[in-house]
């Protein structure tokens, strides 16, 4: 379970965060939309305490994120690029994060061969450095480089952005496959309302910075968002 209370950020005079209490259930799919400056890069920022809250805090699993690191043992993200480290092949990274992890070169082998779709035979046996690869094909690696060691939580923000639809199509099955797991909470931000509607059960909205909506998915949920971004 995550839960959130009294979060403020604050930069000069300007609130880029506020939310007074926020609990999310672990094992479900949540999903978080606004436009863009609402706070959902800050809030996820905040969660993985790359990022100070003005006030408040934030437990994951019962450990509060800004005064221990035992949530990293159990939590894995993936925000953009930056995380990804320019230098190393896709085969280095993913190695190089499963070490970090835990896992010798073989369970990680045997994790990247189930993605072999998603991959579509660009990102493995291409020898190319992660900087040189596209935006949508970094994407793709910063994503499985998530799965590796089967974390308990698990943070993608904005991750159909950059990807062509057919690797959209399989994201969606990933994610929900994930979101299946009743020990594995998954968390994820989108610009794109229907990808996110259908991947999560319960989605926030964000309007500068706090929270307006709260609405567990059902068949309207989709026209309901709209209608509200349509305002």
């Amino acid at each position: 379970m995550i839960t959130i209370q009294n979060l403020t950020k604050k930069y000069v005079d300007s609130v880029v965060l506020s939310i007074e209490e926020l609990t999310i259930e672990k094992g479900s799919s949540f999903g978080l939309v606004g436009n863009n400056g609402a706070g959902k890069t800050t809030l996820f920022s905040t969660l993985l305490d790359l990022i100070k809250p003005t006030s408040g805090f934030i437990t994951n699993n019962e450990v509060r994120v800004d005064e221990s690191e035992e949530w990293k043992s159990f939590t894995a993200a993936f925000i953009d690029e930056s995380f990804l480290i320019g230098y190393l092949t896709a085969e280095e990274y993913f190695y190089f994060i499963g070490e970090l992890r835990g896992r010798y070169k073989a369970d990680v082998d045997t994790l990247l061969a189930t993605y072999e779709d998603f991959f579509h035979g660009e990102i493995l046996g291409k020898k190319k450095y992660l900087r040189d690869l596209s935006k949508g094909n970094q994407k793709k690696v910063g994503i499985v480089a998530t799965l590796i060691g089967n974390p308990e939580v698990i943070i993608l923000d904005e991750p159909f952005a950059n990807l062509d639809p057919t690797t959209q199509i399989r994201l969606k099955k990933i994610i929900k496959e994930l979101a299946d797991n009743p020990e594995v909470t998954v968390l994820v931000s989108s610009h794109d309302l229907m990808h996110v509607t259908e991947v999560c059960e319960r989605i926030v909205v964000l309007d500068k910075g706090t929270v307006v909506r709260d609405i567990k998915t059902s068949e309207e949920t989709l026209q309901e968002l709209e209608a509200h971004f349509n305002k």
